[in-house]
């Protein structure tokens, strides 16, 4: 099976006043559709706002950028939204058939990325949005009959609802325009801020692991996923691991470079490349990860396609090699005794996050 694990760029979608939306398209990164997998970015301009939508996905949100951002959430059967707000190092799961809308209310850009899994999509691979309102809405598609009956309305009056808004996904609202404002308790619940999380994992000189599921955040359960949050320091490296449980790994660069290698089916080095700021890349099934950060450090978070992902290492304490009997070890490498003695006195002093070396 040869798998194209090269990272990919996303592709610019839509570009207005508002802002701009990018995607990782399966056509060009097959991959997302094999792991049934896929990626988003939106940035939003000060007074941007995305019209309300909802997707056919689950996914989870990270703000890259921004102080000032807020969400309205309609969940199906909801009797009223949810207004929350967002700032960078936050993480809003979204679940598919929610309907959103999200707005800038800051004086800088708003950056926000989103991994998902498309299991349900009807393009493996991407998420599929639907507006409610706009050019592309769905208020639009129905009639002026349809919509009248449906609203109890005029014919004038459902043509103006349908009609009136011109924008497409993307607009700029006008200065002093009014948008409701985030509830606290709200916030606290649906969103939680992973960068001010206490880490899982923190090694002097190699950077720190902030492991998100549901039994920290449970909101995260909705959605089916969890996520990790990983901050190298300057050549710090990232050991080996894979997931032992099947889930898939979608991995964004948010900041820095490296390079990354993952190995697969027979031994072979499925990837081995530099990856930097934007890059998005998949971690198949069963396959093994390890990254080292260039100087400047790297950090990159990381979707996972499991509520309770179980994680096997091959250092640190747990270990796979550690926990292999001496003798089997011994056989397995066809080494004498003194060599597997040193290789073990070595992985019991390891760790996951490797710092450079001296």
């Amino acid at each position: 099976m040869e798998l194209n694990l090269a990272p990919k760029f996303a592709q610019k979608i839509f570009e207005g006043e508002g802002g701009t939306y990018y995607s990782w398209s399966s056509t060009e990164y097959e991959l997302l559709k094999e792991a049934k997998v896929g990626g988003g970015r939106l940035v939003l301009q000060p007074r941007g706002f995305a019209l309300p939508h909802y997707a056919d996905s689950n996914k989870i949100g990270y703000v890259l950028q921004g102080s000032c951002g807020v969400v309205g959430m309609v969940f199906p059967k909801a009797s009223e939204e949810v207004v929350l707000k967002l700032k960078e190092g936050d993480i809003l799961p979204v679940p598919s058939g929610a309907v959103s809308w999200w707005y800038n209310d800051g004086d800088s850009e708003l950056v926000i990325v989103f991994l998902g899994e498309t299991s349900k999509a009807y393009v493996p691979g991407e998420f599929t949005y639907f507006l409610l309102t706009g050019t592309l809405g769905i208020l639009g598609g129905f009639s002026t009959e349809f919509n009248s009956r449906a609203y109890n309305i005029s014919n004038e009056e459902a043509v103006k609802l349908a009609k009136s808004q011109t924008g497409v996904l993307l607009i700029k609202l006008p200065e002093g325009q009014k948008m409701p404002h985030s509830c606290k308790n709200s916030t606290d619940k649906l969103v939680f801020n992973i960068d001010a999380a206490l880490p899982d994992i923190h090694v002097q000189n190699a950077g720190l692991l902030t492991a998100l599921t549901a039994k920290k955040f449970p909101f995260l359960g909705e959605v089916g996923l969890s996520a990790t949050l990983v901050k190298l320091d300057a050549n710090a490296m990232s050991s080996p691991e894979y997931a032992a449980d099947s889930s898939v790994q979608l991995i964004y660069v948010a900041k820095g470079s490296g390079r990354i290698q993952v190995v697969g089916i027979n031994g072979e080095r499925a990837l081995d490349a530099k990856v930097k700021a934007g890059h998005l890349y998949v971690v198949p099934r069963f396959f093994v990860a390890s990254t080292i950060a260039d100087g400047e450090g790297m950090e990159y978070f990381s979707l996972i396609t499991a509520t309770q992902p179980v994680f096997a290492e091959f250092t640190g304490k747990t270990s796979v090699w550690g926990a292999l009997s001496p003798l089997v070890l011994q056989a397995s490498l066809n080494v004498a005794p003194e060599f597997e003695q040193l290789f073990r006195a070595k992985i019991k002093k390891s760790t996951i996050l490797v710092p450079p070396q001296n």
